[in-house]
């Protein structure tokens, strides 16, 4: 990420490399490739602002309700791709990141996902870590 000011809470931005093993038999990016381009992305604004491990720590966990993505160009190998996510919500049982995939300058892809967070030992719904919710609600003032 470079040194620009966020707009969006807990925003990233990774640069992100098409590798021979990414594409299709007609040279295109392949559509799985971008969900875990999105997991990058996730798991980069929890390294940033409350990192897995110590959630895993506490017996808790992020889980994954709903990914939708529209495609809107086609990523060729070669083609230079970067990623960006952020929080669009965050209530306090279940949490909403949005992203997008430039690839060469243009939109290449929008994505929304939804998620909850779970107690390890039981499975069930909790409600979203106070460190993360904080840093969130921080951001939103700061933007505001």
């Amino acid at each position: 990420m470079d040194d620009k000011p966020l707009k969006r809470p807990l925003e990233v931005e990774i640069a992100l490399t098409v590798k021979t093993y990414d594409i299709d038999f007609a040279g295109i990016v392949s559509n799985i490739v971008y969900i875990r381009w999105l997991e990058d992305l996730r798991l980069e604004i929890l390294a940033r602002h409350s990192p897995l491990e110590q959630q895993l720590k506490d017996g808790i966990a992020p889980v994954l309700l709903k990914t939708t993505i529209d495609y809107k160009q086609s990523i060729r190998f070669g083609d230079t791709a970067m990623g960006k996510m952020w929080a669009e919500s965050m209530g306090s049982l279940r949490w909403i990141v949005r992203a997008e995939i430039i690839a060469n300058g243009q939109l290449a892809a929008q994505s929304e996902q939804v998620g909850i967070y779970v107690d390890l030992q039981t499975g069930k719904p909790i409600r979203l870590p106070a460190q993360l919710r904080q840093q969130y609600e921080q951001f939103r003032e700061q933007l505001s």
